[in-house]
């Protein structure tokens, strides 16, 4: 009697993962279920059995590069399932694409393994398939993104993320802790917390406490704050909408616990515009806290995105947008021209604001904005700043790294001579000194010990 022992090919997927980090998050988590559950990743569309494709739908030009690689993926391999915010859209991608296999929304790992079980059912082999305890990432090895929540429940009318992704849904703080803790374990030396709406972290279970390691912990963002600081790696916070108890966390910046960085998007700076947006309409106020926030943190960094055009914006009040950049002197800054989004609540305000001025108006935004940055990043010059190695390119003979005050793909860039190197690795945190600047990267050499 013989034993047949030929291992079976295992399937393989292709995958195209499109949009913003929370989207990038759920991209990992299927590719960890994946991996876990012995299919291989395909890195091209001819070596695979179906093609993924995680969509962004949040504005126009979105939607068509999501519809347009669903496309590709179709006309490159023809078996495609499609995941997402486009496809909590309707029927968009049946309209456009009828022949693709499945179509989910958002934040949707069951489903989509659930679709690719029906096209190609599991083959998996416990003693071969292995998936590390950090889960499969598509970010490089020395940082992570951290989704702490899912959904919002804000009202925005520029945006539809509710009715995308939900209303809030935190994840249990001692889960999040548990998947910092191995993401360390693995090398991870940067954690970017991620989420709709940072801020409200907690929110929907009444800030429970939970117990990690034993230890009560609040499902609260200034408790998990600190509760990452423990890991001794740098944590980032992105996507921080701006309630009163952020306050509380710009101590732990101070104390070296936690990266004095803040991602707040302020959206605009006209009373009367944020209200049209349904935001926090006080630039008073928004004043007065970062003026607190620098005198408890000198050295946070406050990073901002702005709309430019938006419905009923008139030249007064961009004008006070302009003003406010000169008086909040922000370090990181991005604007967008407003785009209509199918589904918002702002595509049936009145006063829409012609394309070029839009985009003449953005452009008088990034210009103001880019002499303050530059003035700001001058004040390095011959400062010593922590930095992150990102790469090492040999052919420029260049070392990029980002200091405390970047956050990578958005932010800017500090270069180092590769002959002045000793011996850095990517991913090591080591000391330079600031040799020169432009509006938004820097250049250095390495601190002499």
């Amino acid at each position: 009697m013989s034993l047949n022992t030929t291992k079976k090919t295992p399937h393989r997927i292709g995958f195209v993962s499109l949009g913003c980090p929370k989207a990038t998050v759920d991209s990992e988590h299927i590719l960890t279920q994946l991996r876990a559950e012995g299919y291989e990743i395909s890195p091209s569309y001819d070596g695979a059995d179906l093609v993924v494709v995680n969509t962004c739908g949040f504005i126009d030009a979105a939607v068509e590069e999501s519809l347009d690689a669903i496309g590709e993926a179709l006309d490159e391999n023809g078996k495609v399932i499609v995941t997402g915010c486009l496809g909590a859209k309707g029927d968009i991608v049946k309209q456009a694409h009828p022949n693709v296999l499945a179509v989910t929304g958002p934040h949707a790992t069951d489903e989509v393994m659930r679709a690719i079980h029906e096209q190609l059912p599991a083959e998996h082999d416990p003693f071969l398939d292995l998936v590390p305890p950090q889960g499969i990432r598509l970010t490089p090895r020395h940082y992570a993104y951290l989704k702490i929540s899912e959904g919002c429940n804000h009202h925005c009318t520029f945006c539809i993320i509710p009715d995308l992704r939900g209303k809030l849904v935190s994840r249990p703080v001692n889960d999040v802790l548990l998947e910092a803790e191995r993401l360390a374990a693995s090398g991870v030396k940067e954690l970017l917390v991620v989420s709709q709406d940072t801020s409200a972290y907690g929110i929907d279970v009444k800030y429970k406490t939970e117990f990690y390691n034993g230890t009560p912990v609040k499902t609260r963002m200034t408790e998990l704050c600190e509760a990452l600081s423990q890991f001794g790696i740098w944590v980032r916070l992105h996507y921080v909408y701006p309630y009163p108890h952020v306050n509380e966390i710009i101590p732990l910046m101070a104390e070296g616990k936690i990266l004095p960085y803040l991602d707040i998007p302020f959206q605009h700076a006209s009373p009367k515009i944020l209200k049209a947006m349904k935001r926090p309409a006080s630039t008073e106020n928004t004043m007065q806290r970062i003026k607190q926030w620098r005198e408890i943190c000198p050295d946070i960094t406050i990073r901002s995105t702005f709309i430019a055009g938006f419905p009923g914006e008139t030249e007064e009040d961009f004008q006070q947008l302009l003003d406010f950049l000169d008086e909040a002197q922000l370090d990181r800054v991005g604007c967008f021209a407003y785009s209509d989004v199918d589904g918002a609540k702002a595509n049936e305000l009145e006063g829409a604001v012609a394309e070029e001025v839009k985009q003449e108006r953005v452009a008088r935004f990034m210009e103001k904005q880019a002499g303050i940055s530059a003035q700001k990043l001058k004040q390095n010059i011959g400062k010593t700043r922590d930095v992150i190695i990102d790469a090492i390119d040999t052919t420029e003979n260049m070392i990029i790294a980002r200091t405390s005050s970047d956050a990578p793909d958005i932010d800017g860039l500090v270069y180092i001579e590769m002959s002045d190197s000793h011996n850095c690795q990517v991913g090591d945190i080591t000391q330079v000194t600031i040799t020169a600047t432009d509006e938004y990267d820097m250049w250095a050499r390495f601190t002499r010990q």
